[in-house]
């Protein structure tokens, strides 16, 4: 930006959320803004240059930071605070097949589980790949019994990731992969059908003659080195030439369904083509990748790292919203080429958990260079994500970063040295670094490169809220423009921000209406599968890594149409796919609140009209008749919401809603245990005269948990049409999910518990009466079923674009 755009642009108030992430993930000791996090940063990186560099590149790794370059999460939080915690967000752990011991040059079962747990205690994310270990069933020799198969020793993993999680405030982070072919493939798609694994990510490894195999309809062989047990000997397993055991032959396209039908259920296993992820390995002579970090956007070797950054695209847009809207190219290269030296130095920096990590680091010095910001660059460029132009944007974006970070990369090759496994024939004849440009391959074979690979466009997560001012995240577009997120506060209390995109929030302090976006404000899921598709198409030629992403479709995308994306992923080259459907088994997405509205003068907003006192006559009222199940046995109460027509002028127009006044429980229910249930609903009632958030005073008691174990109350309608029960923390959690439950069917709030706007209340009540309302057009009801939320208590966790998100509050962990 020029300087008066700088100026404008820093004249924004901070969000309170980014405020607040900023403080309780990056911020250290008597750190409270970005500028000291920045600061620390830059001086911890530059302390590794040599003694006469070092002033001067502390004030470029500053320079670069302010002008876009973000670090990472783990370097933001870990570096030159002196704690012995890794730099490197993520790694990928070898396992190997035996209990104990080596398998070779790879560590077996417990082993590598020690080690996995090493990495994690010191920050670092893992990803594994359980294939080597051999099938259930299949003979153990040494001890003369069977096997128990990959499936049952991942139970191991995930409850030592639990076990160190706890120790710390990072949460740990795996993924677990297993090849197409292994014998207990099934097993593996199905691992969490159950709600088991909740500290994995799933996919799996997927081959190019597999997917030929499916469409071509052919079988396919399950195969493993370990010799089968006598049962599946007696079923026809048997030697193969090459020494590798066929255990049983299937139907390539019934395998394929199974995989597919679990990931369009749960979102889960997520895809990798491993063939299309090792041809274009820059390091195809060096090494063979297996399996990724937890989220996906870097294949890696045994101990190999991430070593991440991001590019906040935002920055460099200049005049936004104009017709001269314009990307500042020329210092984009230069933020890179500075970003592409920070990484470089963060892996001298870093504290190493284990030493093997430490060799891979050295000899490759493999870096990742991304960006964050897409979907709100785009925006604020006048481009649409889901058209030609947004995709041919990203496009060039995307191969001046690489074109940028290798020539960085080149340079400090000259000045430092290339890394050590360099072979500059081989190297420059992999795929992808034939399709550099001339100048840079000549370059290359000249003076060498200083990191194998640079390339990785990663989900950005907190980094973004707390450093870019919740721009979209990596590649993906923004979910939506404004929402609420909620946040348990160290008291027990809870705190909801209202959360906006940065690109809507600019849009609004230059003065534009937001109530009338213009047309290139398309949120994630008014596009098409195939656009996000196109995206990640358009970008991959570029990255030598890969790229995290997640395609989201809507809850009534056909099956067919679904299993499809997948192998168009394949066709058109990506090296992973994942998807979300929301559905009856994981819930929605995300919830979203409406924008606010900002109030004419002499607005009086009928959603918050104080009332002092409940208004003689009657009210119409509802009451519901609520049986629930707790460990005292079944219980019955009667729950009453009265009703009141409230009238009140919202931008300059008349409006009349229908709002609930007060909260009853009728006489007759004055026993100890229901005396709470009856302060409650006084105190309810007052927040409904007062015009507070009856919305949020639900959702917190939803959190609400006691010690006497689940209460079954209600029930949801599944996809199917089947009904299964809910289970809830609480009593008053039951209790307050019944009162939503009341609530959304009157249209009062919408099918997930949040508040609808004034403008839609008074639209519906003057439909009032027509048979079969239903409220939030186009909003599945559908409650959440996820693993618990450590901030708000909702069992509402999911793998979100790449990233650990709770649905109920927007708490985000386990991602950059």
């Amino acid at each position: 930006m020029n300087a008066n755009e700088s100026l404008f642009a820093a004249s924004m108030p901070t969000q309170d959320v980014s405020a607040d992430v900023l403080q309780e993930k990056y911020a250290k000791g008597d750190e409270t803004t970005v500028a000291q996090v920045r600061a620390r940063v830059a001086r911890a990186l530059a302390a590794h240059e040599p003694e006469p560099l070092r002033l001067e590149m502390e004030q470029r790794f500053l320079w670069a930071q302010d002008h876009g370059f973000v670090p990472a999460g783990r370097i933001n939080s870990a570096a030159g605070v002196g704690l012995k915690a890794t730099l490197m967000n993520c790694f990928v752990q070898p396992v190997g097949d035996a209990i104990s011991g080596r398998d070779g040059a790879i560590p077996g079962i417990y082993g590598a589980v020690a080690e996995a747990a090493e990495t994690m205690r010191r920050g670092g994310g893992v990803g594994y790949d359980f294939s080597a270990i051999r099938p259930a069933g299949s003979l153990v020799k040494g001890t003369r019994s069977r096997a128990s198969g990959p499936v049952s020793y991942m139970a191991v993993f995930d409850a030592s990731c639990r076990t160190v999680e706890s120790a710390g405030a990072r949460r740990g982070a795996q993924m677990g992969v297993l090849r197409i072919d292994h014998p207990d493939i099934e097993a593996f798609v199905a691992a969490k059908d159950g709600g088991a694994f909740s500290n994995f990510n799933l996919s799996v490894g997927v081959t190019d003659a597999f997917m030929r195999a499916v469409l071509d309809d052919d079988p396919v062989e399950l195969t493993h080195a370990a010799e089968p047990g006598p049962d599946d000997q007696a079923n026809g397993a048997y030697l193969r030439p090459d020494g590798s055991w066929v255990y049983r032959t299937v139907r390539a396209r019934d395998l394929w369904d199974k995989v597919i039908r679990s990931t369009y259920d749960h979102a889960e296993p997520g895809v990798l083509f491993l063939d299309r992820i090792n041809g274009e390995n820059n390091l195809y002579y060096a090494e063979t990748l297996a399996a990724t970090n937890p989220c996906g956007e870097q294949p890696l070797p045994p101990y190999g790292c991430c070593d991440l950054g991001s590019l906040d695209l935002t920055k460099f847009v200049r005049r936004p919203f104009t017709p001269e809207a314009r990307f500042d190219l020329d210092t984009f290269r230069e933020v890179t080429a500075v970003g592409v030296r920070m990484l470089d130095l963060a892996l001298d920096a870093t504290e190493w958990p284990l030493p093997q990590q430490a060799a891979e680091g050295r000899d490759k010095r493999r870096i990742g260079i991304g960006f964050l910001g897409l979907g709100s660059a785009l925006v604020m460029l006048g481009l649409r994500y889901d058209a030609d132009e947004g995709r041919a944007f990203a496009a060039d974006v995307t191969r001046a970063l690489r074109d940028a970070a290798y020539e960085a990369s080149v340079a400090l090759a000259r000045e430092k040295g290339a890394f050590p496994l360099f072979d500059a024939e081989r190297y420059l004849d992999g795929a992808f670094a034939r399709r550099l440009p001339d100048e840079l391959r000549e370059a290359i074979a000249r003076h060498g490169i200083r990191n194998s690979h640079l390339m990785s466009i990663a989900p950005t997560g907190t980094i973004a809220l707390a450093f870019a001012d919740n721009a979209s995240n990596g590649i993906e577009p923004a979910f939506s423009w404004v929402y609420q997120r909620k946040k348990r506060m160290p008291d027990d209390s809870t705190r909801i921000y209202e959360v906006a995109d940065h690109a809507w929030r600019l849009y609004r302090h230059l003065g534009h209406d937001v109530s009338a976006l213009p047309a290139q404000f398309v949120t994630a899921l008014e596009m098409s599968a195939q656009d996000h598709l196109g995206m990640m198409a358009a970008v991959q030629p570029y990255v030598d890594g890969a790229i995290s992403k997640t395609v989201n479709v809507p809850a009534d995308y056909p099956f067919d149409d679904f299993k499809d994306l997948y192998t168009e992923a394949w066709r058109a080259g990506l090296k992973g796919l994942a998807t979300y459907r929301p559905n009856a088994v994981t819930g929605s997405v995300l919830s979203v609140a409406p924008p606010p509205a900002a109030e004419a003068p002499g607005d009086v907003d009928p959603l918050r009209r104080r009332f002092e006192s409940r208004p003689a006559g009657e009210l119409e009222s509802v009451t519901s008749k609520v049986e629930y199940t707790t460990q005292e046995g079944k219980k019955t109460v009667y729950l009453t919401i009265s009703f009141m027509r409230v009238e009140g002028r919202l931008n300059g127009r008349d409006l009349a809603i229908e709002r609930p006044f007060e909260f009853f429980m009728p006489a007759n229910q004055r026993s100890d245990g229901h005396q709470w249930i009856t302060s409650t609903m006084r105190l309810l009632s007052l927040a409904a005269r007062a015009g507070s958030s009856i919305a949020k005073a639900l959702a917190d008691m939803r959190a609400v948990v006691w010690e006497k174990g689940p209460v079954r109350c209600g029930h949801l309608t599944r996809a199917d049409g089947v009904q299964v029960p809910m289970y809830h923390d609480s009593e008053v959690a039951a209790i307050a999910f019944m009162l939503q439950r009341i609530l959304i069917r009157r249209g009062f709030l919408d099918a997930y518990g949040n508040q609808v706007s004034a403008d839609v209340l008074d639209r519906l009540l003057a439909r009032r009466g027509t048979p079969d309302e239903v409220p939030a057009p186009g909003i599945a009801a559908v409650e959440e079923t996820g693993a618990k939320c450590p901030e708000c208590g909702a069992r509402a966790l999911r793998k979100v674009d790449g990233c650990t998100r709770c649905t109920s509050c927007h708490y985000l962990g386990g991602c950059a």
